[in-house]
Order: structure tokens, then C-alpha cells, then sequence
């Protein structure tokens, strides 16, 4: 009897061994993938920033450029631009009226038949009176990547001022400067009215600055490429 019970208590000591070599194991691991994590987006934020610096100003002060490439985000069921979308709406259409900017081109979410940003950004700019003939639809800028690799192969657009909300701006403007568009940015500040929808878009700006960085060094293709379209350049030859 008293051999069986030193044999148990044996085992159990080697089990209770092995679950807290595991756990010591599990802990290493957590504490080294957190680091690694974090460092890799540390890194891959400095990256992408760097890539704006310098290309970022004031409505007043941008250069002039052909084309102003506006970004999309959420339009409302009823086809409606969010006050985002608007309000990025309204600095393309100030720089247009300005002369800072010739043709603009509507990069947006048509991926499915019931959501189409590229149209209702549109709409919006012709009730407000850009020219149809100045402005250009891409219904294939399904993220911020997609929106400049096409902007650029697509399109063919070689300088650009780029429009968007102003904690997305930095990420914008340099990854079309990586893809090969000369692009400064102007950024739209008074969507901070909404609060809490602007802090939890600048706190998802850390994941996608990771993202940001593994579609240039994977230098991948947008999801839709297809011919070459002249849009563009019709708008700028347009009187």
C-alpha cells in the first residue's frame, strides 16, 4: 500500500511539474509575442509617417495640383454622404472653386450593388456645383491602398492632393507616395464634433498603419485592376 501511494504522489508531482514548466512556457511566449507585436507597430507607424512628412498642409497653403483624390467612408442607407464623407466633400469642392485643384477623383466602396459611395460623393459635389465633366469615379477603392495604387496604375494620376479626415491623412498621403504619386494632403478637422466616433478611427489607425506597411513591402495588387481608364485625363483637358 504504502509503495502504490508513493507511486501516485510521484505521478502527480511530475504532472504538476510538467503544467508549471508548461505554464511558465505559456507565459514566456505571451510576454515575447506582446513585444514583438508592439514593436512591430511602433515601427510600422514611424514608417508610414515618415512617409507624409513634410507633404501635409493647411486648405491655404497646399499646392496646386491637377487632382484632388478624395477618400470615401460611409454613406447612409438613404445614399447620403456621412458627415465624414461631407465634410471631406467640402474641402475637395473649396479647393476646386480655389483653383488649387483641377478634375477630382471619387475613390470609394462599390462592392456591393446596394453600397455605393463613389456615386453618392458625386451627388453630393453636383449639388454644390463642381462641373460633371471635373469629376472621376473609381468604384474600386475599397481601402486606402486600393484607392492609390489605382489612382496611379488605373488612372494614371501623377500628383494629387489627397483629402480625408486628418489622423487618417498622414497614412494616406504616404502610401500614395510609395506607390509612386506625388501626393500632398490637406485634412478635414471638424468631424472632431463627433467624438467618439473620431477617437475610435484614430485608435484603429495603429492596426491599419500595419497593414499599411505589409501591403508596400508585399507590393501587392489592388483587388480590381483592369484597362486603363482616361477619366482623368478627359477632366483635366475638359474647358
Amino acid at each position: 500500500m504504502r509503495r502504490r501511494l508513493s507511486t501516485l504522489i510521484g505521478r502527480l508531482r511530475t504532472v504538476g511539474g510538467a503544467r508549471r514548466r508548461w505554464l511558465r512556457r505559456a507565459v514566456v511566449a505571451g510576454v515575447v509575442g506582446a513585444a514583438l507585436l508592439t514593436g512591430g507597430t511602433v515601427a510600422s507607424v514611424a514608417w508610414i509617417r515618415s512617409g507624409a512628412q513634410g507633404h501635409i498642409f493647411a486648405e491655404g497653403d497646399v499646392p496646386e495640383a491637377p487632382v484632388a483624390l478624395v477618400l470615401g467612408t460611409k454613406v447612409h442607407p438613404d445614399g447620403t454622404p456621412s458627415p465624414f464623407l461631407t465634410a471631406r466633400l467640402e474641402i475637395a469642392r473649396r479647393l476646386f472653386v480655389a483653383g488649387k485643384v483641377r478634375a477630382v477623383l471619387l475613390s470609394g466602396d462599390n462592392m456591393n450593388p446596394d453600397y455605393d459611395e463613389p456615386t453618392a460623393m458625386r451627388r453630393w459635389l453636383l449639388d454644390n456645383g463642381v462641373p460633371a465633366e471635373k469629376i472621376v469615379l473609381d468604384y474600386a477603392g475599397f481601402d486606402t491602398y486600393d484607392s492609390c495604387a489605382r489612382a496611379k496604375r488605373i488612372f494614371g494620376v501623377e500628383r494629387a492632393t489627397v483629402v480625408t479626415q486628418s489622423f487618417h491623412l498622414p497614412r494616406a498621403v504616404a502610401v500614395c507616395r510609395r506607390l509612386g504619386v506625388d501626393a500632398s494632403g490637406v485634412g478635414d478637422e471638424t468631424a472632431r464634433a463627433y467624438a467618439r466616433t473620431w477617437q475610435v478611427s484614430s485608435t484603429r489607425e495603429y492596426g491599419a498603419c500595419v497593414k499599411a506597411a505589409v501591403d508596400l513591402l508585399s507590393g501587392r495588387d489592388p483587388v480590381h485592376l483592369g484597362r486603363r481608364e482616361t477619366g482623368v485625363d478627359d477632366a483635366l483637358r475638359s474647358a
